[in-house]
């Protein structure tokens, strides 16, 4: 009986891990299937953010450490992150209290909510704040601490102290990465830090990411996929990545 997809991920992954490498000619040989079959494995698996197809075969994908500087992140993915922050406000039912983590699509999701006085917004995020003090209705309050001008928010131990003060209706969380092996991360550790807090305020933590997030695993752990309410995303995503995510029971949903 011919091995399932499943059964040759484990095999692929683990040669993998042990030789810092897979060849196509060889894997074909070992699970006694077709050189096409393993190369449609693969792509398979590429796209899931398993590893990083090279000439011949694959080698383990590169961590991503480091992340552009915000106002570059500012014009990337644009239709995305709009569709995403539209969806995400729609979620805001009235009278409810928020946190709005640090990230380019919060500006968008806080231009939705700028007219809702009964809304009241916690955030670290000094963008959000600068930009909610000129044009946002409702109540604001900012979880002040160590000022971070390169990614433009403030971390640590006197932030986390302020926002565990509150109890939210949703915290809505910006990432660097959503993968199925390691959950939800981001590149900075004290953002990550943050950004659990935030998580662990909320009825529901709602995670936003355009779809080049998708498959991604960036250095500081935020959380498990199944500690969060639910991944919003845009119309780029793949099906397969959709799938893959219903088929962990992980609700990843697409903004239309």
């Amino acid at each position: 009986m011919s091995l399932t997809f499943e059964d040759r991920r484990i095999t692929i992954l683990a040669i993998l891990n042990e030789q810092g490498k897979v060849e196509v000619p060889a894997l074909a040989q070992r699970l006694r299937v077709s050189a096409e079959t393993i190369r449609r494995d693969l792509d398979r698996l590429e796209k899931e953010g398993q590893l990083k197809k090279v000439y011949g075969g694959a080698v383990p994908l590169r961590m991503e450490l480091r992340e552009p500087p915000f106002k570059q992140r500012m014009e990337l993915h644009r239709a995305g992150k709009a569709a995403i922050a539209a969806y995400a406000a729609a979620l805001v039912r009235e009278g409810e209290t928020i946190m709005v983590d640090h990230g380019t699509t919060m500006l968008g999701l806080l231009q939705h909510l700028r007219d809702r006085e009964d809304v009241t917004i916690v955030t670290h995020s000094v963008p959000v704040l600068l930009a909610a003090m000129e044009h946002f209705a409702g109540k604001l309050l900012f979880a002040g601490g160590e000022l971070n001008a390169p990614l433009q928010s403030v971390t640590g131990t006197m932030t986390e102290r302020l926002l565990g003060q509150f109890k939210v209706h949703k915290s809505f969380l910006s990432v660097g990465g959503v993968s199925l092996e390691n959950g939800i991360t981001d590149y900075d550790y004290g953002e990550a830090s943050v950004s659990r807090k935030m998580l662990e305020c909320a009825e529901e933590a709602i995670v936003l990411a355009d779809h080049s997030k998708i498959g991604k695993t960036t250095f500081a752990h935020i959380a498990a996929l199944h500690e969060v309410s639910m991944i919003v995303t845009d119309a780029e995503c793949p099906q397969e990545w959709l799938d893959r995510f219903a088929e962990r029971s992980v609700e990843l949903i697409t903004a239309p």
